[in-house]
């Protein structure tokens, strides 16, 4: 989900962590790489690494020890841009609209606790403002359910203030469903032939129930210290099931925000964020840095793994970072690694 905004500038950002400005002779490295290191040392992660991608050119740096460049990882709710982009080229090709409500794709469902599907819209899950109860709540993120399973246990709770942003995995698992339902076909089936075959994804999978990860992999742990590799991905389903690698999740964000995945008034669509006050798009949110560039993309948080994804709004200049273990334990550095990308240029 989104992170918090940091009000530092650049220049005191890196004089706090205690880095040399990007111009000083001090280092060598491109500011984001010179961070990077203290997502090891601050964020307590066992390995971290970064791979920026500008037009066809690319740039990959680590940190500490577990994590190689074409890894596979766990991409978490990165999975959720990929299911919005399949909701949104369906509605490119009139098979649904938005403002759909899910009632209308899946009769009888949404009941119970003070929920009604027929108040809620195809927009109103995409952008997280229909205020149904976020399922793993109850099952932690680790234990696996079924779709119909995750949705029963949401509709257990009444829901948060129907239009307000209130970040909930169940939304993208109803997504899922809704997909399945308009095309015949699974979400993964819909998202293999529309995005990951297209754009030659070839490190990225939705792995179903399978608990492994495809080699090359490194090891991923939980915040203390458990290796926690193998985990059925049923935990996360079409909210954040996906399987992928640093290459591949660049591609895909440099694809969806030049164009190449949506027509222009669809992508606009995904980047309008007045549904939820600014917060979030459909399946991306803005992060405004402090030099005034803003940048889109999302985050994945899984057991074991933590990645965020950032790009221009055109596409050219991309990052994604990662972190083999739960969380950042400093929430600075996250700010810290995109203002040290985006606000400046290197040498």
């Amino acid at each position: 989900m989104p992170s918090l905004r940091t009000l530092l500038v650049l220049p005191v950002a890196v004089v706090l962590l205690g880095l040399p400005p990007a111009d000083s002779s001090a280092s060598s490295a491109p500011p984001a790489d010179a961070v990077l290191p203290l997502l090891v040392t601050r964020g307590r992660a066992p390995a971290a690494a970064l791979l920026t991608r500008e037009g066809t050119t690319t740039r990959y740096a680590g940190a500490g020890h577990g994590i190689a460049r074409s890894d596979h990882f766990r991409a978490g709710s990165i999975t959720k841009t990929f299911i919005a982009t399949v909701v949104l080229q369906l509605a490119a090709e009139e098979r649904l609209s938005l403002s759909d409500t899910v009632e209308q794709h899946l009769p009888g469902l949404v009941r119970g606790a003070g929920n009604d599907g027929r108040a809620l819209t195809l927009r109103s899950l995409l952008s997280h403002t229909s205020g149904l109860y976020d399922f793993t709540a109850a099952t932690h993120g680790t234990a696996p359910v079924t779709p119909d399973q995750a949705v029963r246990m949401a509709l257990t709770h009444p829901p948060a203030a129907r239009g307000r942003f209130s970040y909930s995995n169940t939304n993208y698992v109803l997504l899922g469903m809704v997909i399945e339902q308009v095309t015949g076909a699974s979400y993964a089936t819909e998202a293999e032939r529309r995005i990951i075959a297209p754009l030659g994804l070839t490190g990225t999978s939705f792995p179903g129930s399978r608990s492994s990860l495809p080699s090359p992999l490194g090891r991923s742990y939980a915040a203390d210290g458990t290796d926690v590799t193998d985990l059925d991905p049923r935990a996360a389903g079409a909210a954040g099931e996906l399987v992928t690698t640093l290459a591949d999740l660049d591609r895909f964000f440099a694809a969806l925000l030049d164009g190449r995945l949506l027509p222009p008034h669809r992508l606009r669509e995904m980047l309008d964020t007045r549904a939820a006050h600014g917060a979030y798009g459909l399946g991306l949110f803005p992060e405004k840095l402090p030099c005034g560039t803003t940048v889109w993309g999302h985050n994945g948080h899984i057991s074991g793994s933590y990645v965020r994804s950032a790009a221009t709004v055109d596409g050219r200049r991309v990052l994604t970072f990662r972190v083999n273990t739960d969380a950042i334990a400093d929430p600075g550095l996250e700010p810290a690694v995109l203002a040290a990308e985006f606000c400046s240029r290197t040498p």
